[in-house]
């Protein structure tokens, strides 16, 4: 079984790795993820995305989590931002993605990010994490496998890579 690396990814080295972030985000939404793109998602779009990811981070006000294979290549990531818009004050943060690659699935890589993401968000003094995810997908399994717990469902909330409406359930873990 080959070792994976988990650890966060600073601003500077967004440049370096675009691409690999960029072939994980397109393989998720190529593979039905409902993660905020649409398919075809070209990679130019992708890479603008993770630009701007890398220039939140570089502002402090997200943190980006990687999973590396053997080679040092990505495979996967989470991430999570530090203050909600607006700059109000809660007690967890939110993060829009948890992306692992179709090759690298089902070796525990989602659950080690996941970990990881956990104690971070402890050391940054957080108490509740909270995120939403397409009602009815894999995504919903693992997390409730995971013993994140559903406050609900919002119907026609989001859309699927394919543009069809999917509902979208919320969950929260306390830390």
């Amino acid at each position: 079984m080959p070792e994976y690396r988990i650890r966060s990814l600073k601003a500077c080295e967004f440049a370096d790795v675009t691409a690999e972030l960029t072939d994980v985000l397109i393989d998720c939404v190529e593979g039905g993820a409902s993660v905020s793109f649409l398919h075809p998602l070209s990679p130019e779009k992708a890479a603008a995305f993770w630009g701007e990811v890398g220039q939140s981070v570089a502002r402090g006000e997200r943190t980006m989590i990687v999973a590396e294979d053997g080679q040092g290549r990505i495979v996967g990531t989470v991430q999570f931002d530090h203050q909600p818009t607006g700059k109000s004050a809660r007690t967890g943060p939110m993060w829009p993605k948890l992306l692992v690659h179709r090759k690298a699935r089902r070796k525990g890589i989602a659950q080690r990010l996941m970990a990881y993401l956990e104690a971070v968000a402890t050391t940054q003094g957080k108490s509740v994490l909270v995120l939403d995810t397409a009602t009815g997908s894999d995504a919903e399994k693992f997390y409730q496998g995971m013993g994140w717990l559903r406050v609900g469902d919002l119907p026609n909330y989001a859309l699927m890579p394919d543009g069809s409406p999917c509902s979208t359930t919320f969950y929260y873990r306390n830390l």
